[in-house]
């Protein structure tokens, strides 16, 4: 039922005419309006209400406030608003590949993007269930491996991605694909991080992550 809904979606996001899809604005540009409407509460307060209406689209997969409705579809809730714009501008410029998150943000606004990158980044993420001795685990490889960059708390920051409370397969699968070298996932630090990691230490540090708040 997921799959016919995204191909309903995309069939009419793509049906719409080009001159509806506007050029995007330099990623700096985006980036230092984002931080304006952030230090203006009344400007963020009306601009979360506008990508709560926005992303009435991304529900279906990531859910209601961002809490993803499928175990491989990634949880925006709580996820820094500049990774995330940044995000959504790659998927828009064809530089992180998905043909259904491609077509559909082609048709967005930038000030629609920013809206939702917001709307998202202010949502709470629910974590997940986990098996305490794998956590447990996790905390320890996490902690050795990963805290540099992604932070005790495992929240990033500006350009590093919010693990915490994040799907466990969302997290396994995304784990490998950089250890593997799949071609999905390409980032030299984090091929070198998790190059060591065997199944069962991917699936602890999975374990730990989605029971974080």
């Amino acid at each position: 039922m997921q799959t016919l809904w995204r191909a309903f979606c995309l069939l009419v996001l793509l049906s719409q005419p080009a001159w509806a899809q506007p050029p995007a604005t330099g990623s700096g540009q985006i980036q230092d309006r984002l931080k304006a409407v952030m230090a203006d509460p009344a400007a963020l307060k009306a601009a979360v209400e506008a990508g709560r209406k926005a992303s009435f689209f991304c529900a279906n997969c990531h859910g209601e406030g961002g809490n993803s409705k499928a175990p491989e579809v990634p949880n925006l809730a709580g996820q820094n608003a500049s990774y995330l714009l940044e995000q959504i501008r790659k998927f828009g410029a064809g530089e992180r590949k998905d043909q259904f998150m491609e077509g559909m943000i082609k048709v967005l606004k930038d000030e629609e993007r920013m809206q939702i990158a917001l709307y998202y980044a202010e949502s709470k993420v629910a974590p997940g269930r986990a098996d305490p001795n794998l956590a447990l685990r996790g905390r320890d490889t996490f902690t050795r491996l990963c805290t540099r960059c992604h932070g005790e708390k495992a929240y990033g920051n500006e350009t590093i991605p919010r693990l915490a409370g994040q799907k466990i397969p969302y997290l396994q699968t995304t784990i490998t694909r950089y250890r593997d070298k799949t071609g999905v996932r390409n980032n030299e630090l984090m091929a070198i991080a998790t190059a060591p990691l065997k199944n069962e230490d991917v699936a602890a540090i999975a374990n730990y992550l989605t029971q974080m708040p």
